[in-house]
């Protein structure tokens, strides 16, 4: 299928690929793969193109790993397919249900009607088995998205796409081909164990945990009685400075458009194209680091959004539910594109190769990064006599500790308990911070300080007010909330139609958080009010602070929430606007 874009040049979006499965009655029969209808599962997604979209929700049985495992599937696809349309257009997507629970989709990022957003109990009631709800809207806006399950833990098994939306007028970025990127994380467990093994230990898929040899080392380099002390310190705590992500690739195989690090994804392109690569992050719990070995990357939009082009990135985090866009020019052989799991228990890889027969070598992952005192949030007057050396030159007057009273931030008071086992008192911002693993590691990485929007900010008011969230969360039980209540004990937060509100959000946690804002702009305050940047989903840094601006301008009721997946039943609100 071919598909020209706003300037008129032909993009060649998809070239499929087939992997064997099941359909879910016959695997249920027990019958053997031969001569059984094979489930698509593609180098790109399969791609739908128009105004009009027909989406089937099903249960097929897929191999991904070497085992039979049962996956939510769009189309009988995994992921599903992407959608591509263009601004200004009225939409019309037809999603049916032919699975034996209640489903939805959340269009994530796109700006539309509070009752077409696809989240059951604030949106709609779901859509119930058999039964086929229609989505309509208008594309007001153009970049790269994506679609997914609000409904139990679908998405974790498969119930993902992404979205294209092409600019009405000439695109203010030039290229020759475009390819989504889409990165997630499989289990051949289900979600339900999943969180089950963390509700009883949440580390139970840390398997780097330290040891006695790591200790040996320690002493070694900074001396027996800064080790001993460094490690008594993490153990009063009861925390690990190896606590970097809750679900690992112990159990998670990380996919690029669906694709296996085995199998791997490819990309062709020909010698002196510039090349737009659509990164979105669809995974339920994962960051990646991506790097393309050789090529330098000119970011150019963020959620879907046109920024000021950062040229020369050699390296950038994407959080669970961003997207990013860049451009690469590759000479021709082949290169890796690298997404490593920010844990570094896994990665997932693409190849972009002049040449169909032409391979790049996959690079060693880095070191698994160690917390610091920045990212579990002490001030400088809390480290005297400690080691500073591991802290890699950054601003570390960070927040201290207490784990025995209440804290007060703001007027907010969050309370230590059940839900609570750590307040941050002296958050910081560090926009120009990388995080944790990626500070001075010898590639320039992308920050959020880098990002400007193209084009001057809209709506250029002051905030009426401040409205502070703090990020909380009691890792030995594995319970997550903001200010300390989780959202069946939460009232909703009310917005006034038209209002423009600061958002500040205080993470308490050793954990990055990545928020999300249905139906409104977040516009992130990097420093330049002219251009603040509009995201969907904001990364929120353990130990650290960070506020974005709000323009009240969709009434309804939206869903605001962490996005990992995990974390989502507690840290939750609802948002009313009137």
């Amino acid at each position: 299928m071919k598909y020209h874009s706003s300037d008129d040049r032909v993009v060649d979006p998809t070239r499929r690929q087939f992997v064997q499965g099941l359909t879910a009655s016959a695997f249920m029969a027990g019958l053997a793969p031969s001569g059984l209808l094979a489930a698509t599962a593609t180098s790109h997604q399969p791609v739908l193109s128009g105004n009009t979209f027909d989406l089937t929700l099903g249960e097929t049985v897929v191999n991904l790993t070497g085992k039979r495992r049962m996956a939510t599937t769009i189309n009988d696809s995994l992921p599903g397919p992407t959608l591509r349309m263009r601004e200004g257009e009225e939409i019309t997507i037809r999603v049916t249900n032919k699975m034996s629970v209640t489903s939805s989709i959340h269009w994530h990022g796109l700006i539309l009607p509070a009752n077409m957003d696809g989240v059951p109990g604030l949106s709609f009631a779901g859509i119930k088995p058999g039964e086929t709800f229609t989505y309509q809207f208008k594309a007001v806006q153009s970049g790269t998205y994506w679609y997914h399950s609000h409904s139990g833990y679908q998405e974790q098994t498969g119930l993902y796409g992404s979205i294209v939306i092409e600019s009405r007028e000439a695109d203010v970025v030039a290229y020759d081909r475009d390819y989504v990127v889409l990165l997630s994380d499989w289990s051949d467990e289900k979600p339900e164990q999943i969180y089950a093994k963390l509700k009883k230990l949440s580390h139970y898929y840390s398997t780097k945990e330290r040891t006695l040899r790591d200790l040996a080392k320690e002493a070694a380099s900074k001396g027996f009685k800064k080790a001993v002390d460094d490690r008594e310190m993490w153990n009063q705590m009861r925390m690990s400075d190896r606590d970097i992500s809750d679900v690992t690739g112990w159990t998670y195989t990380f996919l690029t458009n669906g694709k296996t690090p085995s199998e791997g994804w490819t990309g062709t392109f020909k010698p002196g194209e510039k090349i737009r690569l659509r990164f979105i992050n669809a995974a339920a719990m994962t960051f990646f680091d991506i790097r393309i070995p050789g090529l330098k990357m000119q970011v150019v939009a963020t959620d879907g959004q046109d920024i000021q082009p950062v040229s020369n990135i050699d390296e950038f985090r994407i959080g669970v539910a961003e997207t990013y866009d860049v451009i690469v020019e590759p000479n021709a052989g082949a290169y890796t594109v690298f997404a490593q799991a920010i844990d570094r228990s896994g990665y997932a890889r693409g190849t972009l190769t002049s040449n169909p027969a032409q391979q790049a070598t996959i690079p060693t992952m880095d070191p698994m990064p160690i917390l610091t005192h920045t990212d579990m949030g002490m001030s400088m007057g809390d480290m005297d006599g400690m080691d500073h050396s591991s802290m890699g030159g950054m601003n570390h007057d960070m927040a201290s500790m207490d784990h025995g009273a209440m804290e007060s931030s703001g007027g907010v008071q969050v309370k230590l308990g059940p839900q609570v086992d750590m307040v941050a008192m002296d958050p910081q911002v560090r926009l120009d911070d990388p995080g944790v693993g990626l500070r001075n590691n010898g590639r320039k990485v992308l920050t959020y300080a880098d990002i400007k929007n193209r084009f001057p900010t809209i709506d250029n008011r002051p905030p009426s007010r401040e409205i502070e969230l703090h990020l909380t969360g009691n890792m030995s039980r594995y319970m997550w909330s903001f200010n300390g209540v989780k959202y069946a004990d939460s009232k909703p937060i009310g917005l006034r139609f038209g209002e423009r509100v600061r958002f500040t959000l205080i993470n308490d946690t050793m954990m990055n958080h990545p928020v999300h804002l249905h139906g409104m702009w977040s516009e992130l305050e990097t420093g330049d009010n002219n251009f603040l940047p509009r995201k969907h989903t904001i990364v929120v840094q353990p130990g650290a602070k960070i506020s974005y601006l709000v323009t009240a301008d969709a009434k309804g009721q939206w869903a605001y929430h962490c996005h990992l997946i995990y974390h989502m039943d507690g840290m939750f609100r609802r948002v009313i606007v009137a």
